[in-house]
């Protein structure tokens, strides 16, 4: 059992240093003058605070809250990678007319600006908080030990 809280714990920082790490860089970026350039800044900001919930006061609703939380995570990477995608396509047809098929999806996914697959950051992160979040204690009624 103490090895669980062990990989708990470690997964616990990781989402930390992860979503802080997210959070800092869109910041910088300046990732919020729109409506859905925010939603990443809030889910970190909502991840991070639903899981300290979860670790300081861990209970059936403080960590099934944190599961939510995090399908919203992976649901908004999808999307994101979705609209950096898009985004990018645009701008290289506007750049060159004459894409399309591989050649378009290539110049897209591998443009700098804005980076498609970043968003998958938003994945991985909701992907470590519901792994914190396997057969945790509290979801059995049992009150986890060093979380």
């Amino acid at each position: 059992m103490r090895e669980n809280d062990t990989v708990r714990q470690m997964l616990l920082g990781i989402f930390l240093v992860g979503a802080g790490g997210i959070a800092a860089e869109l910041w910088l970026l300046g990732h919020y003058e729109e409506l859905d350039q925010i939603i990443p800044l809030g889910l970190a900001a909502a991840g991070t605070i639903a899981i300290l919930a979860s670790a300081f006061r861990p209970t059936a609703a403080t960590v099934r809250a944190l599961q939510a939380i995090m399908l919203m995570f992976v649901v908004s990477g999808l999307v994101g990678v979705w609209f950096h995608y898009r985004a990018t396509t645009e701008f290289q047809l506007e750049m060159d007319p004459s894409l399309s098929g591989w050649a378009l999806f290539r110049k897209a996914i591998v443009a700098k600006a804005p980076p498609a697959l970043a968003p998958g950051a938003m994945i991985q992160l909701g992907l470590i908080g519901l792994a914190y979040t396997f057969k945790h204690p509290a979801l059995r009624g049992q009150t986890p030990k060093g979380d």
